[in-house]
């Protein structure tokens, strides 16, 4: 088995993209605890999901290398 500083590229991305997805479910839950408030601050509220949403763009574009493309 490789040791753990020989990581192959696949692995690194798969763990780059569980670290972009627990990110992502944390701004999640941050957002809602934000807007259970009763009267969120709506700047704060913007940036935070602006965030999920580049995490999601980036989770996207990890996930595409990751799956093979299939020749139809």
């Amino acid at each position: 088995m490789n040791a753990p500083s020989e990581l192959s590229f696949e692995e690194m991305l798969r763990i780059k993209l569980e670290v972009l997805r627990r990110e992502h479910r944390d701004l999640d839950q941050a957002i809602h605890a934000l807007e259970e408030t009763g009267r969120p601050d709506q700047l704060t509220l913007r940036r935070l999901k602006k965030q999920k949403l580049a995490l999601k763009d980036q989770i996207v574009k990890i996930a595409d290398q990751l799956i093979p493309d299939i020749i139809a």
